[in-house]
C-alpha cells in the first residue's frame, strides 16, 4: 500500500508540474508566526526547519522557515489554503500523535495572521547495542530494525521505523527514534557457507547435517518467535540497550515445484513477508522444476514464481503461513490477461475534469493487502487517457477492487461494470482473455464537515476523523473518508458516495484500524450515525474518544 501511495504521489506530482500553472489568484496572502519549544518545559529550540506543504499543489505553493535563536519562526506571502506542517531539527522529534509522517493541518484564510502557533519537539530515542554469536564473538553485517505495530487495510503489521547494520564489532545504533511503544528484530547475515556445504563436494551427511541448522531472525528480548516478541517503551531521550545473542537452531524450509514451464523457461523465486513487507529471494532450484527456501522463519508469506524469459509474462502467487517446514508447494504460472475500458464522469463540473490526471489501482479481493504487481514486484497504476479509455496488461487471474486516485476531492467512484453487471461492491474477476471495464465517476459526492470536541464542548486539533460507512460494506477501503482537525479543532470530509455513516474521531489511532471490524467493535455507540445524499453537505459536531479510550 504504502509503495503504491508514493509511486502515485511521484507521477502526480509529475503530471501536475507539466500541466497546470501557479495560481494567479489575488487573494490576501497569510502569514504563519510561532515558535519552536522542546517538551517537557518551554526551552526554545533553534535551527528547527518549518514546512508547509499545499495540499492542493495547484493552488498554493510551498514554504519554508528556520526557527531563531529565540526559537520563533515567521512564514510570510503563504496563499491561503490548506497545508501540512512539518518541523525537522536533528536529534528531535515532533510531537503528533498520529502519523507524525503527515505531519499536522493548517488551514490558512486569506489575510489571515496566524500568531502564537506553538511547535512542540521531544527530544529523539535511540536503541543500541550488540549482535554476537553463541560462543560471544560479534556478528557483523547483521540488520537491526525498530518497528511500530500499526494497521494497513484493517490488517495488523509491522511498519519499519529505523533499521541499522552491525559493524565489525557487532555493535549498532538506531537514532531518531520518538517516544512510542517499539519491537526490535535481529536478522543475521546471508550464510554463503549452506549454498558451498550443500554443492556435493562433502562426505555424505554432512551438507545435511550444516543445512538444517541456521542462525535466524531473532526478536526482542531473544525469541524465534514474532508473537513472543516483547515491546520496548521509548520515552523522549531514552538510549535504551538491545543486545542479542544469536544461536544456530534447527531452521524452516519450504520445498515445492513449478509446473507449466514452456520449454527453456528461467523460474524465479521470490517469498515476500507480509508482516514486515519484506520481499526475499534464494530459492535453490532444481532442472525438474523443484525448488527448495531454507532459513525461513515462523510467519505469514506470499511466495510467487515468476517465469523471466516468458512472452507474455507469466506467474504464479500464493499465501502461505509458515510454522513448520513445508512441502508439496505447486506453483503454476499462467499468462495474465488484459483489463481495458473506459471512465465517464457525471455531475455539474465533469466537463472541467481532466481525465488524464486521475489514476486506477486494482487490490486483490483475496487478499485485502496485495496490490497489483507486476513480475519485478513493482506495483502497477493505470493512468486513466485523454478520451477517458484505460488498460492493464497482464493481470493475474482473480478477483480485484477498483480504486482512483488524482480526481478532485468531490468526486466517487458510483460505478464499475463489467459485462453489464455491477462489480464494484463483489470484485472485478479476470481471466487469461480481455475483460471489459466501464467506470463512473461522479463530481457530486456528499460532503461532511464541523468541529471536533472534547468532553467539555472545546475544539480539539490534531485528531483523526473518519466516516465509516454501513456495516455491509466495511471491507470496501474506498468508501471511508478520513482527515485531520485543523488548528480550529474543524475537519472537512469530501466525495462521499451517497449512504449511511458512522461519524468517529480518535485523540490517537494506529495507521488504518479503522479498517478492522474487531477495532470498531470497541467502539459502539461512541460515533455521531447520519445519512448523506449525493451533492450534499452536512454539518456535525463530533466528540473526540480519547487517547487512553483506544489501548
Amino acid at each position: 500500500m504504502r509503495r503504491f501511495s508514493t509511486i502515485i504521489c511521484c507521477l502526480l506530482t509529475c503530471a501536475l508540474a507539466a500541466q497546470d500553472t501557479p495560481s494567479t489568484s489575488v487573494a490576501k496572502p497569510a502569514i504563519l508566526q510561532g515558535v519552536v519549544v522542546k517538551d517537557p518545559g518551554s526551552e526554545p529550540v533553534k535551527k528547527t526547519l518549518i514546512e508547509l506543504i499545499a495540499e492542493s499543489q495547484k493552488d498554493a505553493g510551498n514554504y519554508t522557515a528556520l526557527s531563531g535563536s529565540d526559537g520563533s519562526f515567521r512564514i510570510e506571502n503563504i496563499a491561503p489554503g490548506s497545508y501540512r506542517l512539518f518541523a525537522e531539527r536533528t536529534g528531535y522529534q515532533e510531537i503528533i500523535k498520529h502519523h507524525p509522517a503527515r505531519g499536522r493541518v493548517i488551514v490558512l484564510l486569506a489575510g489571515q495572521e496566524l500568531k502564537d502557533f506553538v511547535v512542540r519537539l521531544q527530544a529523539a530515542s535511540v536503541i543500541e547495542g550488540r549482535v554476537t554469536d553463541e560462543d560471544g564473538d560479534p556478528m557483523a553485517d547483521a540488520q537491526v530494525a525498530a518497528f511500530h505495530k500499526t494497521f494497513s487495510a484493517g490488517r495488523a503489521h509491522w511498519e519499519q521505523i529505523g533499521a541499522e547494520r552491525t559493524d565489525d564489532l557487532g555493535e549498532y545504533r538506531i537514532p531518531g527514534l520518538a517516544s512510542g511503544q517499539y519491537f526490535v528484530s535481529v536478522t543475521p547475515p546471508f550464510d554463503f557457507r549452506s549454498l558451498i556445504e550443500t554443492g556435493g563436494n562433502k562426505p555424505p551427511g554432512a551438507a545435511e547435517k550444516r543445512a538444517n541448522y541456521a542462525y535466524q531472525t531473532t526478536y526482542y528480548p531473544g525469541t524465534r518467535e514474532r508473537a513472543q516478541a516483547a515491546a520496548i517503551q521509548l520515552r523522549a531521550g531514552d538510549d535504551f540497550p538491545a543486545n542479542f545473542s544469536l544461536t544456530q537452531s534447527p531452521s524452516l524450509t519450504i520445498k515445492g515445484s513449478v509446473t507449466n514451464l514452456p520449454p527453456g523457461a528461467t523460474v524465479g523465486i521470490t517469498l515476500q513477508s507480509r508482516d514486515f513487507n519484506v520481499v526475499m529471494n534464494g530459492a535453490e532450484m532444481h532442472k525438474d522444476g523443484g525448488f527448495e527456501i531454507r532459513d525461513v522463519s515462523p510467519g505469514a508469506y506470499t511466495i510467487a514464481a515468476v517465469v523471466e524469459n516468458a512472452t507474455p509474462p507469466m506467474m504464479a502467487r500464493q499465501s502461505l503461513q509458515v510454522a513448520d517446514n513445508i512441502e508439496g508447494i505447486r506453483l503454476s504460472p499462467q499468462i495474465g490477461g488484459t483489463i481495458r475500458g473506459r471512465l465517464r464522469m457525471e455531475g455539474e463540473t465533469a466537463t472541467r475534469t481532466d481525465p488524464s490526471q486521475i489514476f486506477l489501482q486494482l487490490r486483490s479481493a483475496e487478499d485485502s493487502d496485495d496490490s497489483l504487481t507486476s513480475p519485478g514486484g513493482e506495483t502497477i497504476p493505470a493512468q486513466v487517457n485523454a478520451d477517458g479509455s484505460f488498460e492493464w496488461k497482464d493481470v493475474m487471474p482473480g478477483r480485484y477492487f477498483v480504486a482512483l486516485t488524482g480526481a478532485s476531492d468531490d468526486c466517487y467512484l458510483k460505478s464499475a461494470a463489467a459485462g453489464g453487471r455491477e462489480v464494484s461492491e463483489s470484485g472485478l474477476s479476470t481471466s487469461s482473455g480481455v475483460t471489459t471495464l466501464d467506470l463512473i465517476l461522479d463530481r457530486n459526492g456528499a460532503g461532511i464537515e464541523g468541529i471536533a470536541t472534547d468532553t467539555a464542548g472545546s475544539p480539539v486539533a490534531d485528531v483523526v476523523v473518519v466516516a465509516v460507512p454501513e456495516p455491509r460494506l466495511r471491507r470496501l477501503s474506498d468508501r471511508y473518508r478520513g482527515a485531520s482537525t485543523d488548528q480550529s479543532g474543524h475537519f472537512r470530509l469530501r466525495g462521499l458516495p451517497p449512504g449511511d455513516y458512522t461519524l468517529f474521531a480518535w485523540e490517537s489511532v494506529e495507521g488504518e484500524a479503522y479498517l478492522n471490524a474487531d477495532f470498531l467493535r470497541n467502539f459502539e455507540g461512541q460515533g455521531k450515525m447520519l445519512h448523506v445524499n449525493e451533492g450534499e453537505r452536512v454539518n456535525a459536531q463530533v466528540k473526540v474518544i480519547p487517547e487512553n479510550d483506544t489501548e
